[in-house]
């Protein structure tokens, strides 16, 4: 059976490398893909974002099937999606919730994470070694 994990972002990560470099970093996801296809060669990456609630919810409840795990940040919609939470509750493969930066020393909004209350684990703060390292968890599952 082939290795198979999602990558799945959220609103305006799209923009990551561009917005807010202090922030986020200068690294693109399509670099940081790269990386991790080269690292993991036995695994198939899949990555999908979108700036809409809804098509991440369709994405997220269509791709279990062929999944060993999902791995998901959901920008914005982490604080404010209870719908998105609703489906990672929902979901029959392991979920990893992930930030780029640590959203505890952030603004105070942004300390409650409903996505990451509904997965099997949390990583944030490390940027996108965050991927990287909620990838390594998801194959030490198997």
């Amino acid at each position: 059976m082939q290795q198979v994990v999602h990558i799945v972002n959220g609103p305006n990560l799209n923009l990551v490398g561009q917005r807010e470099p202090s922030i986020y970093g200068h690294e693109s996801f399509s670099d940081l893909l790269e990386s991790l296809k080269q690292e993991f060669p036995t695994v198939v990456l899949e990555y999908y974002q979108s700036n809409v609630e809804g098509e991440l919810i369709n994405y997220l409840q269509g791709v279990e099937a062929d999944s060993l795990g999902i791995i998901i940040n959901g920008g914005g919609y982490s604080h404010t999606s209870v719908a998105l939470a609703d489906t990672i509750a929902a979901s029959k493969v392991p979920v990893v919730a992930v930030h780029l930066s640590n959203t505890l020393a952030r603004e105070a909004y942004r300390h409650t994470d409903l996505l990451a209350g509904k997965a099997k684990g949390y990583i944030g703060g490390f940027g996108m070694h965050s991927y990287r390292l909620a990838l390594r968890y998801l194959l030490d599952l198997v």
